[in-house]
């Protein structure tokens, strides 16, 4: 196996996190950058990751996700949250920024401009968050990747009610609608009933098909 599988076999959903463990700030910052980096349709990035802390703000997001201790007892809760709508304003200006940062513009990026302005701000906001919402999933994953070559124990979840959390952090205030949430933290191991549990994965025979 390489490291990076080495390490992926290493994770798993934690259940119990160790309260009294805090993942220092300087490696939470390396797995948030990673996610920063992750691809997006069209380089858009259409949603924004935020970095919850404030011991208060998660007790209420625990209330509103079932209870998942992990909520609290990790020292960390990154929220996904996807922009609620494309909009010409949001899509200039990401394109402006490119430019920016690359030089001016191309004939090629005007014209890939005018065709998402053409046909994303047509559609109805809710196709457009939904397709939001799986950008941010990438995202996600790159997280989870992350974690785990850090060796930060982390859990994705859905569970939890959006639109209650959207109010907790204010998120339609800002164009955004939560989409997913992961706490990182340290494993408990002697409290976790999952941690010594093999990993089980599909083989890659029932999971991989070669067409050649």
């Amino acid at each position: 196996m390489t490291e990076l599988q080495n390490k992926l076999q290493w994770r798993y959903a934690t259940k119990k996190m160790n309260p009294a463990k805090a993942v220092p700030q300087d490696t939470v910052d390396r797995i948030v950058e990673s996610v920063r980096l992750a691809p997006s349709s069209s380089g858009l990035q259409p949603y924004e990751v935020l970095v919850v802390t404030n011991a208060a703000v998660r007790e209420q997001i625990k209330a509103i996700a079932w209870g998942q201790a992990q909520i609290t007892d990790g020292s960390h809760l990154l929220v996904f949250a996807a922009w609620d709508n494309y909009t010409a304003n949001r899509i200039n200006q990401m394109f402006d920024f490119t430019n920016a940062q690359r030089g001016g513009s191309t004939e090629a990026g005007d014209a890939y401009r005018k065709n998402l302005l053409a046909n994303y701000t047509v559609r109805d906001p809710q196709v457009n968050f939904e397709h939001a919402a799986r950008q941010a999933y990438i995202g996600l994953g790159l997280a989870l990747v992350a974690a785990a070559f850090e060796e930060v124990d982390s859990t994705p979840m859905e569970g939890f009610d959006p639109d209650s959390l959207d109010q907790i952090l204010n998120l339609s205030e800002r164009g955004l609608r939560s989409v997913a949430i992961m706490p990182l933290g340290y494993r408990e191991a002697d409290k976790d009933w999952l941690v010594n549990l093999p990993k089980v994965r599909r083989p890659s025979a029932g999971f991989v098909t070669q067409v050649k």
